[in-house]
């Protein structure tokens, strides 16, 4: 999040029209004189958030990270959402590093993003927008030799997620020729025109460039027009793909999406369907599809994964010409969502377990894809209880050629960002003190809010896992409210991170003086499949009840104010929120962002209705009653507590109308209530003033009803 009070947007109290950033807001009870009454302390003052979000955002931030094929370079990004730039650095000495950039001259300013590095590690291309600043991203290739890098492809479209070939000589990435908006569902939808689903679909291929060209050239998109693909790996001798893709549209059909191989010059092939497969994997989500070095068999990541992107499940395997698949983590209580070869017969794979990030070595015996072959788990190369990951995909690693080096960026609630490496057969404690750190950008650098804690507390048959903000200023002696900040997903999970986070920060709550609870109720990543699926047609039932369990936990060893607990989340969090205040009047006040009101209505309101089938079983239109079941609408007579209701207009993931169903309803049930929308926007904000505008509004409303001060 950037830009501080200058970048503010101006409100008028009960003014329905934000003329300074075109927000709509609607206040409903009660008025302002009475709101101003029911202010049992003051808010934070404007001199008082400036510092805290200010705090927020302490020392240097890293984004993607890359270690060089024979372990001797690291190239980093840095930057936020207004622009980044690449460093490269020896990996012994990060101090020592050099820019690179596509720029030609030191006055011109560009954007460089997603340093990759070639097979034999002589050159590194990346994406930037220097040929057309601010807008058009190309590939560039430097051979970090003082001569400027030398762009490579002509492209118009949106562009991500690049590759080398394993012989070094082209490059793949995904492309959206024509594109006006990033690929997938948390992107602000198209405004709506034309024969909807049939006119201007966008679908996202694998486009091919040659690295070895003297001008920049037009890439040769080598998937087929009628596939959107998500993601995609080279096959080892460089002369074909695996990949995940689907029909268009793409931001719907992911949840149905096949597993495909295909050579350069030929048509794919599907080679797993989870639609068309008996047992576990059925219906599920597949992800990370990965050759092994012998191009005979293909391992994914499967699992009820309810957003592209957010991966978690099972490692499987199967033949690279098709077959049946085989699970090599069944049982395991852990959420797998990375992995990498290291040999026909050993896999390295990245997982969560409980709040803690680990890596572990597995070891495959006899046929690799058949039921009776041996799986060996090697102990965890590393176990973090925090973020992990190199920037590209969930909890995905850079790693050198031989595997004898995994490089990462990681950051836990009290450690600010660094460099972090690991080495497999070394003997490593747990914990960022059994890594190697590499880099030492934020020496001394301090969090500005309170101390962190990992919970865990039991509710009904699950151990439920959980994290809590410590006030900044904790004095045992005294009370303190309690903020609850529900996760999205549902197949997610809270994770330990350094920083501000999203629009609701739990940092700045903690900065305030709230304590703030983090669960991962059933639902979430980190405890296996079958934690992952209990919440399958139960949505706001048995994950509410793991979420009061864990208020119980907090309040019987910490000094909260039991008249003090609020709750906020966003996406599924913000269903969860809606759905609370109607089941219970344990929480005195609620922020409810781009929730969901009425699964029957947005069934047919949303763009990506193909993720409810697995969690609901049918759809709306073959078992209604299942999707009223868990509608916070059919209860609105019950909630009671005060609801700050934020969404963007151009959610496609969370339509703007359920917030405004359950604005409406609270509304006339004269439950206090405000609604706000915010322009342009879709499912994950990209504005830094709108991002900003929704923590100080949430600031505000739980300093209103449940004030940090007693």
């Amino acid at each position: 999040m950037t830009g501080m009070f200058s970048r503010r947007i101006r409100r008028v109290s009960g003014a329905p029209l934000l003329a300074a950033a075109g927000l709509l807001l609607v206040t409903s009870f009660p008025s302002n004189s009475a709101a101003q009454a029911a202010y049992a302390g003051s808010p934070p003052s404007r001199v008082q958030m400036e510092e805290v979000l200010r705090g927020l955002r302490r020392g240097r931030m890293i984004g993607q990270v890359a270690v060089s094929p024979d372990g001797k370079r690291i190239a980093w990004t840095e930057g936020g959402r207004d622009g980044a730039g690449i460093l490269v650095a020896p990996i012994d000495n990060l101090s020592t590093s050099q820019s690179v950039t596509a720029a030609s001259r030191a006055d011109q300013e560009c954007r460089d993003s997603e340093p990759t590095w070639a097979p034999d590690s002589k050159a590194l291309i990346f994406f930037s927008d220097c040929a057309s600043p601010g807008g058009q991203d190309d590939l560039y290739l430097t051979h970090l030799d003082g001569k400027p890098a030398r762009r490579i492809t002509a492209l118009k479209g949106y562009v991500h997620e690049v590759a080398f070939s394993p012989n070094g000589q082209e490059v793949a990435f995904l492309y959206v020729e024509g594109a006006t908006r990033p690929a997938g569902a948390l992107a602000a939808m198209k405004p709506w025109s034309g024969v909807i689903g049939e006119d201007n679909v966008e679908v996202q291929r694998v486009a091919v460039a040659h690295v070895d060209v003297s001008q920049p050239t037009v890439p040769k998109q080598v998937t087929p027009a009628n596939l959107h693909v998500y993601e995609f790996d080279w096959r080892p001798d460089s002369k074909g793909l695996a990949y995940i893709a689907a029909e268009p549209p793409g931001e719907n059909n992911w949840w149905v999406a096949k597993l495909y191989t295909q050579a350069l010059d030929s048509a794919p092939k599907a080679i797993l369907a989870p639609s068309e497969v008996a047992g576990p994997l059925h219906g599920l989500q597949i992800a990370v599809p990965r050759w092994s070095p012998d191009g005979k068999v293909v391992a994914f990541i499967g699992g009820l994964m309810s957003d592209q992107g957010s991966t978690g499940g099972d490692v499987w395997v199967v033949n690279a010409e098709g077959g049946v698949p085989r699970d090599i983590t069944a049982g395991r209580p852990t959420s797998s969502s990375w992995m990498a070869w290291e040999s026909n017969d050993h896999l390295f794979v990245s997982e969560l377990a409980g709040g803690n990030c680990q890596l572990i070595r597995y070891h495959l015996g006899g046929d690799r894809v058949s039921p009776g072959g041996e799986i060996t788990f090697g102990s965890a190369i590393f176990s973090i209880p925090g973020s992990v990951g190199d920037g590209r995909f969930e909890l995905s690693l850079s790693a050198t050629a031989d595997r004898s080096l995994f490089v990462f960026r990681a950051s836990t609630f009290d450690h600010p960002m660094e460099i972090y490496g690991a080495k497999p057969g070394t003997v490593m404690t747990s914990g960022l003190e059994g890594v190697m750190q590499l880099s030492h950008f934020n020496d001394g650098v301090e969090p500005a809010w309170g101390k962190s804690v990992s919970l865990s507390w039991k509710s009904d048959m699950f151990r439920v896992q959980g994290w809590l903000l410590l006030p900044k200023n904790y004095d045992s002696s005294k009370k303190y409210p309690l903020i609850v900040l529900v996760h999205g997903g549902p197949a997610a999970a809270v994770m330990a991170r350094w920083g501000a986070g999203g629009g609701l920060s739990p940092a700045a709550f903690s900065a305030l003086d709230y304590f703030v609870l983090l669960p991962n109720p059933r639902g979430s990543f980190g405890q296996g499949e079958a934690f992952t699926q209990a919440n399958r047609k139960d949505f706001g039932y048995g994950d509410l009840r793991d979420i009061l369990a864990g208020v119980d936990a907090v309040e019987a060893k910490y000094p909260i104010d039991p008249s003090r607990v609020g709750i906020t989340g966003w996406s599924y969090g913000g269903f969860m929120t809606m759905f609370a205040v109607t089941q219970t009047s344990r929480f005195k006040a609620a922020v409810a962002g781009a929730g969901l009101s009425d699964w029957k209505s947005y069934y047919g309101e949303n763009s990506i209705d193909q993720w409810m089938i697995p969690y609901f079983g049918a759809s709306v239109y073959d078992d209604p009653a299942v999707y009223a079941k868990s509608s916070a609408i059919n209860y609105i007579k019950q909630a009671h507590t005060p609801t700050l209701v934020v969404v963007g207009d151009r959610d496609g993931e969370c339509p703007a109308p359920q917030s405004f169903e359950f604005w409406h309803a609270l509304r006339d049930e004269n439950v206090p209530t405000q609604l706000v929308v915010y322009p342009n926007e879709g499912h994950g904000f990209v504005n830094p003033a709108h991002r900003l505008d929704v923590m100080e509004r949430a600031v505000e409303w739980f300093a209103k009803y449940m004030p940090p001060s007693e």
